[in-house]
């Protein structure tokens, strides 16, 4: 990977913010126009993205970065394509009585100038849904893509430098000083995707130049498994949800809550759902690898310690009769193709049980009544996400109120990412602000408060000087509110 100097990242950015500046009224026409070229950008060389995260990951196929990256951000363009002339429409509002026969609308303006800073788990979804909000609202963009999928940076920087112009959209490459540079740039908004830890330093950086941000982190995002449950149903839907990339999902469901004494059933559903997904795990396109040889090695470290610590470690086994393992040099992430694990006997003294797992390992922790679950989820940092699995919509209902998260699926994972019109986003230690669909849009607008005020203006009654003229005027508008 070429890294960007930091003297052409700050004249990129000097780029875009005089282009702004120059056209803070940025049209439909060539808003709706800049969005058409980002999705001919994906039609004409997704193959070539998929191959590049390919590469990056060393086993991750073709089919798994359609569905996972490609696909959500052809719907995304399709859904804001689709109703961004009526999002941009100023939006007119009711005006107190004390103040007309004035009229009060909100006009939504591009914010300037928008950096994202992108992860490598999804390193084409995350990096260009953001992008695809701050255009529509009329934005410049400066991405930063991961320095861990070098291969998909690259093709990104080269991809986008062909279909924009550099004060419109520019990707600019290099490591963690990199990141950190542009977080310390004066944008007109921030967007940052990965951990906690990281975050808060992206938020103390930007808050040098009181520069807004939305926060996309992670967390351990619960399965709540109800007592009416359907378990085998349930196990499939999280098994999908645990290992779809391998874990590797800032939403996945980081353990399972159950009503105690279910543990095998739940085992022996899980261990079914992960033949029926994935019957061998190494060579298995279908199955991605772990990033590095640094992240497999902080998994194996977390499960050791676990284990020992009391944990019972159960190991998943491919069905017999699957393909064998390729040779070595088939991708070198065979190597790094973890096996699903389930946990038993997990406790909040384990790392396991302290951090974000982000792999296919699954804890299962049982609980006597529901209101133990709650206060378990409860007492820690609050999670993206929040998964119930029940028949009853009583007890859904009281596990939504009693419960505070980023967004929720009922009797499914992941899925409520993918509805245009809800927002995605964390909230607390899982960050802050959301984007996706009208609430991304507005994410990226100034909403820009306007009063046009009528000759006929009662405002001068209340004019000082202060005398039986104004006492009237008072005691007559406190009548009409």
């Amino acid at each position: 990977m070429r890294a960007t100097p930091p003297d052409d990242i700050r004249h990129l950015f000097e780029l875009q913010r005089q282009a702004s500046r120059a056209q803070p009224d940025v049209p439909l026409t060539l808003r709706r126009e800049r969005l058409l070229r980002l999705s001919k950008l994906l039609d004409e060389h997704g193959p070539l993205l998929a191959a590049a995260v390919q590469a990056d990951f060393g086993m991750r196929s073709p089919r798994l970065t359609e569905v996972a990256d490609l696909f959500v951000l052809r719907t995304q363009l399709a859904h804001t394509l689709r109703h961004l002339a009526r999002w941009s429409r100023p939006k007119r509002v009711r005006t107190p009585l004390f103040l007309q026969p004035a009229r009060g609308w909100i006009e939504r303006q591009p914010l300037g100038v928008v950096g994202v800073i992108a992860p490598w788990n999804y390193p084409v979804q995350l990096a260009l849904a953001p992008v695809i909000g701050a255009l529509a609202a009329g934005n410049r963009v400066m991405l930063k893509p991961s320095e861990l999928t070098p291969h998909t940076a690259a093709q990104l920087a080269a991809l986008v430098s062909q279909f924009f112009a550099p004060d419109e959209f520019c990707v600019v490459q290099g490591d963690a000083a990199s990141a950190a540079l542009l977080a310390s740039l004066p944008f007109d908004h921030l967007v940052f995707t990965g951990s906690t830890a990281v975050g808060r330093r992206v938020a103390q950086a930007a808050a040098a130049n009181l520069t807004p941000t939305t926060l996309e982190l992670g967390g351990k995002s619960p399965a709540i498994i109800d007592a009416d449950c359907d378990i085998q149903d349930a196990a499939l839907k999280i098994a999908h949800g645990k290992l779809f990339n391998a874990g590797q999902t800032c939403i996945a469901p980081d353990y399972v809550m159950l009503p105690r004494g279910n543990e095998a059933v739940f085992a022996e559903a899980y261990r079914a759902a992960v033949a029926r997904l994935f019957p061998y795990f190494e060579g298995n396109p279908d199955y991605a690898s772990i990033i590095s040889p640094r992240h497999l090695a902080r998994l194996r470290t977390l499960l050791q310690q676990a284990q020992t610590l009391g944990a019972e470690l159960q190991v998943l086994q491919p069905v017999p009769g699957s393909p064998a393992p390729p040779p070595q040099g088939i991708g070198d992430g065979v190597g790094r193709q973890m096996a699903p694990m389930l946990v038993f006997g997990a406790t909040q003294a384990m790392q396991l049980m302290q951090e974000e797992i982000f792999g296919p390992v699954l804890p299962v922790l049982g609980y006597e009544r529901l209101d133990d679950a709650i206060a378990h989820i409860n007492a820690g940092p609050r999670p993206l996400a929040l998964y119930w699995f029940g028949r009853s919509e009583a007890v859904r209902d009281d596990v939504l109120r009693r419960t505070v998260s980023g967004g929720v699926s009922v009797n499914d994972t992941l899925m409520h990412i993918a509805h245009h019109n809800l927002p995605f986003g964390g909230v607390g230690d899982s960050g802050w602000g959301a984007y996706h669909g009208e609430i991304g849009f507005l994410r990226f607008c100034h909403q820009k408060a306007v009063l046009a005020q009528s000759r006929w203006s009662m405002g001068r009654l209340l004019y000082p000087p202060y005398g039986a003229r104004f006492e009237q005027a008072v005691r007559l508008l406190r009548r009409l509110m």
